[in-house]
């Protein structure tokens, strides 16, 4: 594929990754594994690598074009970010001395269990759960007043309840491993929680900045067996250059004027991107 190619593509990786919080990696991914296939045992390492540092730069501007009372939702998550740095900074490790079947077949995998597990079991679709059940007691003065009797929606607001730190080190380790992001897995869990899917891909963006940051600081010290020009350690800059100039751009428009999308769209389309990277990935 050709540089204005990678371009047209970038433009669908700002698109995931303002929509989905994707950052990019379940696009990158596919389009490095097709472009760089003749690397064989390479390709794999190369296209994780390259997707880390391109969700890492979509991550930084996503993050800072959110606006801050989004943001809020994290305020205090302290170990939950070290637990994602240090998971990423592992994953990113251990894909050094990876089989490249591994690692392609680990994306697979992976993405077909969430796929599979969002499907089947009930929490992603419809945000919050289930209800919370309602009783009426006297308040002051007399007067009936409701507790537990507000929807699961309305009780934890737009953010829901969060992540708990200790998946922090499962999630970093793997989405940098695969070079999927962060978001395959905080999404779901954002989404079970009570968080919108608007909220919950926001989200998933500066999450995956925590993730990468640490993981693209080891990539570029592996290198790629097969010398190609244009690589640093293990990541394509060619490559990774052309989809930003398509992504950046359109980050910064869509994240200052966030589209709106009915719930149960968003949260569809979510899925269908998931299974449709996994078969690219699959068949490639």
């Amino acid at each position: 594929m050709d540089f204005v190619g990678l371009v047209l593509v970038g433009v669908l990786v700002g698109l995931t990754t303002v929509l989905f919080g994707f950052g990019g990696g379940f696009v990158t991914v596919p389009i490095i594994t097709l472009v760089h296939a003749d690397l064989g045992s390479d390709t794999a390492r190369v296209a994780a690598a390259t997707s880390a540092l391109v969700m890492l730069v979509n991550a930084v501007v996503s993050t800072v074009s959110t606006k801050r009372e989004t943001l809020a939702h994290l305020k205090g998550e302290w170990w939950l970010f070290i637990l994602l740095a240090a998971g990423g900074a592992f994953g990113a490790f251990c894909a050094k001395f990876a089989p490249e079947t591994l690692l392609k077949w680990g994306f697979v995998i992976y993405i077909a269990v969430t796929a599979i597990d969002l499907l089947a079991r009930p929490g992603f679709f419809r945000r919050g759960g289930a209800k919370v059940r309602t009783k009426a007691v006297k308040g002051a003065g007399g007067a009936a007043v409701r507790v537990g009797g507000v929807g699961a929606e309305e009780a934890l607001g737009e953010g829901g309840r969060g992540i708990a730190a200790l998946f922090g080190f499962p999630i970093g380790g793997l989405a940098s491993f695969l070079g999927v992001g962060g978001s395959v897995m905080t999404v779901p869990m954002m989404r079970r929680s009570g968080a919108t899917m608007t909220v919950a891909t926001t989200l998933a963006n500066p999450l995956t900045l925590i993730i990468m940051l640490p993981a693209v600081l080891v990539t570029i010290t592996t290198h790629a067996s097969t010398e190609v020009p244009g690589m640093l350690g293990s990541v394509d800059l060619r490559s990774a250059l052309a989809l930003l100039i398509g992504a950046i751009p359109l980050i910064v428009l869509l994240r200052r004027r966030v589209p709106k999308i009915p719930e149960v769209i968003h949260a569809w389309g979510y899925v269908i991107l998931l299974i449709t990277a996994g078969v690219v990935v699959a068949v490639s």
